[in-house]
């Protein structure tokens, strides 16, 4: 049995970059029937909020697989929810993101980004439920700031005076 077709995680692309064909071989993307364009239109953020797969753990139900996500770097992401218990005797557990970096052909990873802490709560049930409810428009910003704190980690600090380095 088939399952019906669902929208392309945020970020990923399905078809080859570069201008649109018309099915007359023009280029749509210049020109051409508006009408037809707008009917193409990006979902707003409005559209997209209210589908049942539009959080994480929506999408997660929904699809039976995390989401994907093209990350400012290019790169091809999943993302995994994490919950760890802490020593804190109040809330006990924490939860973040974890986004495994594929390799551009898919087979597998080749690296990965994380947040920092984003859930804390009483019980791992309670911080399931906040990372689970969380927009996936939201999951592609934490993804994106992940790869800029963790480019800015990567670059080489510049030597202080009477460093060695130097």
């Amino acid at each position: 049995m088939s399952r019906p077709s669902s929208p392309v995680p945020f970020g990923v692309h399905t078809e080859p970059l570069g201008p649109r064909r018309s099915s007359n071989g023009d280029d749509a993307s210049n020109g051409g029937d508006s009408e037809a364009r707008s009917s193409e239109r990006a979902p707003s953020e409005v559209d997209v909020q209210a589908t049942a797969d539009a959080t994480l753990g929506g999408y997660l139900r929904v699809h039976e697989r995390p989401p994907a996500f093209e990350g400012s770097d290019g790169q091809p992401y999943s993302v995994s929810i994490e919950i760890e218990r802490t020593p804190d005797l109040v809330r006990p557990f924490i939860g973040y993101l974890v986004f495994p970096r594929w390799a551009e052909t898919g087979v597998g990873i080749v690296g990965h980004v994380e947040t920092t802490v984003l859930w804390e709560g009483t019980t791992q049930a309670e911080v399931a439920e906040l990372a689970g409810e969380t927009p996936l428009l939201q999951v592609k910003e934490h993804l994106d700031r992940a790869i800029e704190a963790k480019a800015e980690a990567d670059r080489p600090s510049e030597p202080s005076p009477g460093d060695p380095r130097e």
